[in-house]
């Protein structure tokens, strides 16, 4: 098996090199769209994110609710799952638009919802607000991308433990304690300003409070219950989470500034739909990521003929990223070519970087008309 010469390290080798050959806070292609239409599509509006917060949020208030009042009883596992999903996954959602700011009109309302689905998802909003970011000027760049999901090749043992958030939920329990006591990674310390961290250690403070009440309560009452509300769902609902996050990137394109090529739209269920809150549609949030969840379909309709078709359900899409990932445990340098509609403008031949080290930047002969 062939290990990848690849440095994801933010502070790493090819960080360096990606500054180096262009790719850092570079140029991305955009389909067109015309001015008047993009300004409608980018109009932002309570309504529908409000209407959605208290579908969700009333939807966890019953579930909690019956899994309390049947607590012990195995019958309230079914509510714990569904419970589960909306703290553990949804929330990942919410964190995500909110944090864009664009979810609901009022700011307010964007913060109110951030804070709370942050501290949910046991991501530090101000870490994340930063690190999001550089994931949105630096998408799939190695070295410069905080958010990779699956590498190259993936770490199957890590993937299979996040499928109940062992390793994330450590890490983040890790990170929060590191935060408290006023201290960052280097890592980290790469990409927050120094005036925004203070921010990071007084969040942290107050979520050791929370969890250190949550704690001292299971402790009070002899049971488990508190953290079956509060703490434990990150970890046993977060597999919608880990599901969708790995069909946005995975097995496709690294270091190229077209998110065609590195990014992937798929169509998925209402229910889903719901959960992700419309974050299937990734080629199109990456574009232009300023176009609110709720226009997210209708963008898609507009530019559609210049994107690669998006994948027809769930199924399908992991029908394409598994043999992907085993196929770079055997050549880690491989990747799925996207498939372009006659419709689409072509690709950019300066777009396109995902090579070794020390290869010239190819032309459209590198990327097959067809997907493989």
């Amino acid at each position: 098996m062939l290990r990848t010469n690849r440095d994801y390290r933010l502070l790493g080798r090819d960080a360096k090199r990606a500054e180096e050959i262009g790719l850092v806070a570079a140029e991305w292609y955009h389909s067109e769209v015309p001015r008047k239409e993009m300004k409608a599509l980018m109009a932002r509006s309570d309504q529908p994110a409000i209407r959605d917060t208290i579908i969700l949020f009333g939807a966890m208030a019953l579930l909690a609710g019956a899994g309390i009042a049947l607590w012990p009883s195995w019958w309230s596992a079914p509510f714990w799952l569904a419970y589960g999903v909306l703290y553990g996954s949804a929330m990942d959602s919410r964190w995500h638009e909110c944090g864009h700011g664009t979810a609901f009109r009022s700011r307010w309302m964007n913060d109110a919802v951030y804070q709370v689905a942050s501290f949910m998802i046991m991501r530090n909003p101000v870490v994340w607000r930063w690190s999001h970011a550089r994931h949105h000027t630096d998408t799939i760049i190695v070295g410069h991308d905080p958010e990779i999901v699956a590498m190259r090749p993936a770490d199957l043992v890590r993937l299979g433990l996040n499928a109940v958030g062992i390793l994330d939920v450590w890490s983040a329990m890790r990170d929060m304690i590191r935060y408290a006591i006023g201290r960052l990674s280097p890592e980290t310390a790469s990409f927050i300003p120094e005036t925004e961290r203070p921010k990071v250690f007084a969040v942290a403070r107050v979520w050791v409070g929370v969890y250190a009440a949550v704690i001292g309560l299971v402790f009070w009452s002899g049971s488990i219950l508190p953290l079956m509300v509060v703490g434990l769902p990150r970890m046993y609902g977060c597999w919608h989470m880990l599901m969708t996050g790995l069909m946005q990137h995975v097995g496709l394109a690294e270091n190229v500034l077209d998110h065609r090529l590195n990014s992937r739209t798929v169509l998925i269920n209402p229910i889903s739909r719901f959960i992700y809150w419309n974050m299937n549609y990734h080629v199109e949030h990456h574009m232009f990521p300023m176009v609110p969840y709720h226009a997210l379909p209708r963008l898609h309709a507009l530019i559609r003929d210049d994107l690669p078709p998006a994948s027809p359900s769930i199924r399908a899409a992991f029908a394409e990223i598994i043999p992907a990932v085993r196929r770079q445990f055997q050549n880690p340098d491989w990747f799925v070519k996207r498939a372009l509609p006659p419709t689409a403008r072509p690709y950019r031949p300066e777009f396109h970087g995902d090579l070794e080290p020390g290869q010239p930047t190819p032309g459209l002969a590198a990327y097959d008309v067809a997907a493989e």
